[in-house]
């Protein structure tokens, strides 16, 4: 379940779904995170860490475009992990970000920010930036909850 986006919803949050939304349109290109130019739904969510933060916090590790592979390990969510803080599954609201697993024994392989209630921005191939409903084949493949944390929390 998405929440709606109270008064009380940080800035970081705002600051996210604007620079997310600014993305619309651009069109899907594997392992790219250039605004216009091309992006999968990792460049979309390192675009938006820029865009809140500066520079990247890490390197990012070549990766298959096909998120449907097996493959050993959980390095999204660890990523995750690292830089973004962790929110109890049903408690999303606009501004976070999502991690989906195409099935429950596959690792986390897509990237997506909450934009509004049962709305969703996300990259996807054939298709670019969209912003789309949140419909149940979406919501039950969502692994994992995540907010941007405050400027002031993010260490290097």
């Amino acid at each position: 379940m998405v929440a709606s986006l109270s008064p009380d919803t940080s800035t970081v949050r705002a600051a996210a779904l604007s620079e997310a939304a600014s993305w619309l349109g651009t069109p899907y290109r594997h392992q790219a995170s250039c605004k216009g130019a091309g992006c999968d739904c990792l460049g979309l969510l390192r675009g938006v860490w820029r865009a809140l933060y500066g520079a990247e916090p890490e390197p990012v590790p070549a990766y298959q475009p096909d998120w449907t592979a097996s493959g050993t390990g959980e390095s999204l969510v660890e990523a995750a992990r690292r830089w973004l803080i962790e929110q109890a599954p049903d408690t999303a609201v606009p501004g976070d970000v999502l991690l989906f697993r195409w099935r429950e024994h596959l690792p986390a392989r897509h990237v997506a920010i909450v934009s509004a209630p049962g709305l969703v921005i996300h990259a996807y191939e054939r298709v670019g930036v969209v912003e789309s409903p949140l419909v149940p084949a979406w919501r039950r493949r969502i692994a994992h909850v995540f907010s941007f944390p405050e400027q002031a929390q993010w260490q290097p």
